[in-house]
């Protein structure tokens, strides 16, 4: 048995968080250093780390956690009460971003400027484009004063729908991807799928409901523990039975989770496997397998038209969604621009369509510098869109919250931990203190 693959890790693990630490220094999302990080260490560049089953094994699991947490971490009530708004600018925002990417794909195809196998293909970088990534945008609005504004709350709200919308169009082309039977089969497959996913995930609920009432506040290991067994079968199930993507089947697991009691309790507990292990080897991973030895001129330039793209059909897409809202002008492109950066479903997608055998090696380029590209561009126009303001009426804003509880959970933990050593210490000297004069 070989042991590299405990320096493989290592590596990993160092290397995502040096350079994630120094992209988030630049107001950069830590995702993009952990893809430098394969890049640089991959075959790309050192040839230090190649991908190997294990990483890959590893990789997959980090995808299904990371949209496990992501349904934890969407709460049903906020999704209902977000509004017409929100729902308008995420429809549009996924569906103008679909179109215009698979129409690019198409046309790149035929020009010779990319090696398109399929339409299939097309539609799979269309669906890439669809996702959002809303943490940078957060960062960015918080450090502006303009989170908690009307605009602020409508892309919180549309971002949250979008992720949802996004994997649903996911379901639909990965589906249609691993079929080659009809239409109608395939639909019908999908229907029995969310079917199953609706009665597993409620009496899910009911079976954790019904520990908690007779755990009386003990035991709390066993409710994160049940919940990832909850998420590996559903997304086992999804595959094997449905040929649904298997993280839509973890995504379903954690909207079910999020319904119980113990929801934050379990979403707390898995933040640790998530930026210890999993999440990392996940993006380094993307970038070790990122193949740029064949790009050529032809690659760059649709490198860069898909990055404008991506940018423009958000503005476009999301900008309708806020006009047939009766935003004004201003706020539409103000909206649009704050769903135009990308990240890490953008590279889960386009993972699963390398997986699948329906996205080539080669579309891995461009879709990483896209997300790059985002990343760099959208804090940067959401200062420009807002600069000159006047000083803005805020509004109450709970999905603003919760992009800091993990922060602020840390941040209580380490102060309660704190708290417990400096009551221990008195104790223990006491302690030692009446042992010794007993023994006198």
């Amino acid at each position: 048995m070989s042991y590299r693959f405990l320096l493989d890790l290592a590596l990993i693990l160092l290397s995502t968080k040096l350079l994630g630490i120094v992209t988030r220094k630049i107001q950069m999302p830590q995702v993009v250093g952990a893809l430098l990080a394969g890049l640089i260490l991959g075959p790309a560049m050192l040839n230090i780390l190649s991908e190997t089953q294990f990483i890959a094994q590893i990789s997959e699991l980090g995808v299904i956690v990371i949209l496990f947490a992501a349904g934890m971490g969407t709460d049903i009530q906020e999704l209902k009460s977000s509004g017409w708004s929100g729902f308008l600018v995420a429809l549009c925002g996924v569906l103008v971003p679909l179109g215009m990417g698979t129409l690019l794909a198409w046309t790149a195809g035929r020009t010779g400027l990319i090696s398109s196998g399929s339409f299939l293909e097309d539609v799979f970088v269309g669906t890439i484009l669809t996702a959002t990534s809303v943490s940078i945008t957060v960062e960015t609005l918080k450090e502006l004063g303009k989170l908690d504004t009307k605009v602020g709350r409508t892309i919180l709200a549309a971002a949250l729908i979008d992720d949802v919308l996004g994997l649903i169009a996911l379901t639909l082309v990965s589906a249609l991807a691993g079929e080659k039977t009809s239409m109608i089969l395939v639909l019908g497959k999908i229907v029995l799928f969310f079917v199953f996913a609706f009665v597993a995930g409620f009496l899910a609920v009911k079976f954790f409901n019904w520990m908690v009432s007779r755990a009386d506040g003990k035991n709390l290991r066993r409710y994160p523990v049940l919940a990832f067994v909850l998420c590996l079968l559903m997304a086992y199930c999804a595959e094997q039975f449905f040929g649904v993507a298997d993280i839509i089947g973890a995504y379903a697991a954690g909207l079910a989770v999020a319904c119980t009691p113990k929801a934050k309790y379990i979403e707390s507990k898995f933040e640790p496997l998530s930026y210890l292990l999993v999440t990392p080897v996940f993006f380094a991973s993307v970038g070790i397998s990122a193949d740029i030895s064949g790009t050529g001129g032809k690659t760059m330039v649709f490198s860069l038209l898909l990055l404008a793209l991506a940018i423009v059909s958000k503005i476009i897409g999301c900008g309708l969604g806020a006009k047939l809202c009766h935003f004004s002008g201003h706020e539409c492109v103000q909206v649009g621009v704050g769903m135009a950066c990308r990240g890490e479903v953008a590279l889960i997608v386009a993972n699963r369509g390398m997986a699948m055998g329906v996205l080539s090696q080669a579309m891995m380029t461009p879709v990483i510098i896209t997300v790059v590209g985002c990343a760099v561009l959208t804090p940067v126009m959401l200062k420009l869109v807002f600069r000159g303001e006047p000083e803005p009426e805020m509004e109450q804003n709970p999905l603003a919250d919760h992009y800091g509880e993990t922060e602020q959970l840390d941040i209580v933990a380490e102060r309660l931990l704190k708290e417990n050593r400096d009551l221990m210490e008195p104790s223990g000297s006491g302690r030692h203190e009446e042992s010794k004069k007993g023994d006198a």
